[in-house]
């Protein structure tokens, strides 16, 4: 039985708009992963305490037969081929793919909690949650 996943995307460096499309190609290419619906793009002031640009970001909602951990290895592959590299915390970045939320799950190891523990924070990830459950449950 599949997941409901909800992944946001995230870019600040180079062409953004073309590195979310190529994520968002990778997504769908991971095996037992299928697109469901992705939110229009958005673009967000940076959170945190370095000077940076702006972010273009997005989410999409995929059914996933994959375990939390196994996706998100898939998730930091698509991350490393698109340039991301994590020197900074909370700096500048190619391509961030987070795991927001998996519909029904609740997960917590060392590297990786669900849902995710920015939610709440986050307005624009519970806009865009919106948007994903009303094209989902429509």
């Amino acid at each position: 039985m599949s997941d409901v996943v909800y992944i946001a995307l995230g870019s600040n460096l180079g062409d953004r708009n073309a590195i979310l499309a190529q994520a968002r190609r990778a997504i769908t290419e991971i095996d037992g992963v299928r697109l469901l619906a992705e939110t229009r793009l958005e673009e967000t002031e940076p959170i945190g305490p370095v000077k940076q640009g702006n972010f273009l970001n997005q989410m999409v909602s995929v059914a996933s037969d994959l375990s939390p951990r196994a996706l998100l290895t898939a998730l930091q592959g698509i991350e490393t081929a698109a340039g991301r590299v994590r020197d900074v915390r909370w700096g500048p970045r190619t391509l961030d793919l987070d795991i927001v939320l998996i519909d029904g799950v609740e997960h917590s190891d060392d590297t990786l909690t669900v849902p995710h523990p920015e939610l709440p924070n986050r307005d624009f990830w519970l806009r865009q949650l919106a948007e994903l459950r009303g094209v989902s449950d429509g």
